[in-house]
């Protein structure tokens, strides 16, 4: 990884000077930089990208240049482009302390047991716990999940999966979900190109957009975010955590408490 590092600063110091706030680069200026530097040359090239978006900070020395208050982040700026962008809010972490609320599992077993990933299997108890229609007071159905499509002035993005709902009042909406485990990040940039490609996308022009990100956390508690993108930053709408347990361990303590903190 610390050849990511020397290439990723090579880029960000040979675009970048004192007074941007964004800037663009070519997906080519990677395999240039590592030559240049002579250290070896990713064989995947987009790796390098995922890496400083979803699994460890940037340089320090690129951290340094960062305005009090604002983060960079790398987005897509179209095909095989890049955009460096100073944002408010560049991870979504979990916080601490929150109450972590009891939900009857239904997974069935044999998913649990062939799941091939953390976020495989975190996107599998969401879907059979219903855990979207829970956190956002809807009725939620699966669409689609890792769909790959390009948008205008982000290129290829992935959503991990796709949901459509409707509220009692008859809204409908569409639900982009993200989710990470192990030692991946949840980043802003997903929720901003999520958000693009629902509001860009004609078949979906009269739902509205409700960006989710999950995270599984410590015990296999599930942190989930409902997130809104207002076209300039990203914010946080609510967070709550959940744990999936047998129906006969929620006591009625646990229900009365979750009552009280019924807003």
């Amino acid at each position: 990884m610390a050849a990511y590092d020397e290439i990723i600063e090579h880029i960000f110091f040979n675009n970048w000077d004192s007074k941007s706030t964004s800037f663009e680069f070519d997906r080519d200026e990677i395999p240039e930089a590592a030559e240049h530097l002579g250290v070896k040359s990713p064989r995947n090239i987009g790796d390098v990208i995922y890496t400083f978006r979803y699994r460890k900070p940037l340089p320090s020395s690129i951290l340094d240049t960062q305005p009090d208050g604002l983060s960079w982040l790398i987005l897509g700026a179209g095909d095989a482009r890049y955009r460096f962008q100073l944002s408010r809010l560049s991870q979504i972490l979990p916080a601490r302390g929150l109450m972590v609320r009891k939900i009857p599992d239904a997974t069935p077993e044999i998913i649990s047991q062939y799941a091939l990933s953390d976020e495989q299997a975190l996107l599998a108890k969401i879907r059979y716990n219903r855990l979207i229609d829970v956190f956002l007071g809807i009725a939620a159905y699966s669409l689609q999940n890792h769909l790959r499509t390009n948008i205008p002035n982000y290129g290829q993005i992935e959503i991990d999966e796709l949901y459509i709902g409707v509220d009692s009042k008859g809204a409908q909406y569409i639900v982009p979900v993200q989710a990470k485990g192990g030692r991946d990040f949840l980043g802003v940039i997903q929720t901003i190109q999520d958000t693009v490609f629902c509001q860009t996308q004609q078949r979906y022009r009269n739902c509205i957009a409700r960006p989710v990100s999950a995270q599984f956390m410590d015990d296999n508690v599930i942190a989930l975010f409902e997130l809104c993108f207002d076209g300039n930053e990203v914010s946080i709408v609510q967070e709550l955590h959940y744990t999936l347990a047998e129906a006969s361990t929620i006591t009625a303590e646990d229900l009365a408490r979750y009552q009280s903190s019924r807003s």
